[in-house]
């Protein structure tokens, strides 16, 4: 069994890491988690359920010899909307040329195309901006019917086959959920996903959908990728059990000098609700088939540390790229560096959010301040839902936050929660139980040393839900440093 102190990580944010061809295979899956990855995207708009299965299988596999909680993201695809086929392949729109989209299969040329999803008609409007090919095709709409768009191109250029569409001016009548999303969904629930990230989220109600479905089976991860989902981004996040600000379709459909403000203001408004969020998309691109990213790439994973963000994800770097373990090890560095910078804590503890006015929130900001105070550390929460120790996450202390937690789909999910370092253990019995088992994790774990202090939180009566209404400060004494593994 690998040594459990070695498996600590030596920082806050996280590294979610998307599987692919490039590194589905067990022992990769295994080096990607031995070099930071914390936990493993399946994006389900690529590869079979039956190829997914055999990653959730050697992911959980990998979780037995580690003895560590691994949490597993399904990606779920959503609507996809496509231009159809063209007359030889590809055509060449200029700009301020007439372009028609209509419904008809007939392949296109460089005067029309076919658009097959009569919702979009529905929603178009003269002088909206309908983008092709992630947006290098700029057409404003003229006129438009309930099967036509007349067009004219702002922006020409090669189109080729079945490229993709967005619409950054309209809300779709379209579900988030369409019926291969469905088929994913049941068999990432049948497979024990930990989360559920929903794409093309548009709408409150795209995500109270998903939750009725889940029934709370896996969490909820929220997609921004749509500038519709922000205009009701707070309603949005309410739903949700965690957002990811997905930055390759939101910088399609907002200008590019829009996304660093805008997500920005997604942490922050995710961090003070105490909702873990992830920055994805493009953050180590040029690692797909370099050894080394770029100055901007490195500065992009970094600020996104400075801003408190819970999970940094790589996409096709390691999806698909020539170094996917580089990757992660690249990351894990930048992050760790800084966190390191003294700058680092300055702008955690001054962007920092007033506790709600609740016994629980109370107590956790009070652990906060006391491990500071008193030089502890590690702030141990017990949990059993894990709202306690996303509450502590909320308060972004200077010190880890080991959860010892009674179940493991709970330490599965808080693999994405800044800070937080979870063990599957039996509850507290009593008081006396809650300090020494702390005490005694906490040193098996790389915590703490005998003499070392940790500060406790839990809720009594032991094993109530969000319950946390106790603190205790205390010391790992010999006993804890000379007993053997026990949970």
């Amino acid at each position: 069994m690998t040594n459990l102190p070695a498996m600590r990580r030596r920082r806050m944010a996280k590294i979610l890491a998307t599987l692919g061809p490039a590194s589905a295979k067990p022992a990769t899956i295994r080096a990607l988690f031995e070099a930071g990855a914390d936990a493993f995207r399946l994006n389900f708009s690529h590869g079979r359920q039956e190829d997914h299965a055999r990653v959730i299988g050697a992911i959980r596999a990998l979780e037995r010899r580690v003895d560590r909680p691994i949490g597993i993201l399904a990606d779920l695809q959503g609507p996809k909307l496509r231009v159809g086929a063209f007359v030889g392949g590809k055509v060449t729109l200029a700009a301020g040329a007439r372009f028609k989209l209509d419904t008809s299969e007939a392949p296109g040329d460089a005067t029309r195309a076919s658009l097959r999803h009569p919702e979009v008609y529905a929603a178009l409007a003269p002088g909206l901006e309908v983008l092709l090919d992630d947006g290098r095709i700029r057409l404003r709409v003229e006129k438009c019917t309930r099967n036509t768009a007349e067009t004219t191109v702002i922006t020409g250029g090669e189109l080729s086959d079945r490229k993709g569409m967005n619409l950054p001016g309209a809300v779709l009548p379209i579900a988030a959920l369409t019926e291969k999303d469905r088929s994913d969904l049941q068999f990432a629930l049948d497979h024990g996903a930990d989360w559920i990230a929903l794409s093309f989220v548009q709408r409150p109600d795209d995500v109270a959908e998903a939750r009725r479905l889940i029934q709370g089976r896996a969490a909820i991860i929220s997609k921004i990728e749509k500038p519709a989902a922000i205009d009701r981004l707070q309603e949005i996040m309410e739903l949700s059990d965690a957002l990811m600000v997905a930055r390759g379709d939101l910088g399609v459909e907002l200008p590019p000098e829009d996304v660093p403000g805008l997500q920005k203001q997604i942490v922050r408004l995710a961090r003070r609700a105490g909702r873990p969020v992830v920055i994805a998309t493009q953050m180590l691109e040029s690692m797909i088939t370099a050894p080394a990213p770029t100055r901007a790439e490195a500065s992009d994973v970094a600020t996104a540390t400075y801003d408190g963000a819970d999970a940094l994800m790589l996409s096709a770097e390691t999806a698909a790229g020539a170094n996917p373990v580089a990757a992660v090890a690249m990351m894990d560095r930048i992050i760790a560096k800084a966190e390191s910078d003294t700058l680092y804590r300055r702008i955690m503890d001054f962007d920092h959010a007033d506790p709600e006015a609740t016994a629980a929130d109370a107590i956790t900001a009070a652990a906060r301040q006391v491990a500071q105070t008193v030089r502890a550390k590690a702030i141990v929460t017990y949990t059993t839902s894990g709202s306690t120790a996303l509450r502590a996450a909320r308060e972004r202390p200077n010190v880890p936050i080991l959860a010892l937690i009674t179940n493991a789909a709970t330490a599965r999910r808080l693999s994405l929660a800044w800070g937080v370092h979870g063990v599957v253990t039996r509850d507290a019995r009593n008081f006396g139980d809650m300090v020494e088992r702390a005490c005694r994790i906490a040193f098996q774990e790389g915590f703490a040393q005998e003499g070392d202090r940790v500060v406790i939180t839990a809720g009594v009566p032991f094993g109530t839900p969000g319950a946390t209404n106790t603190l205790r400060i205390a010391w790992v004494g010999a006993e804890a440093a000379g007993e053997g593994a026990g949970g």
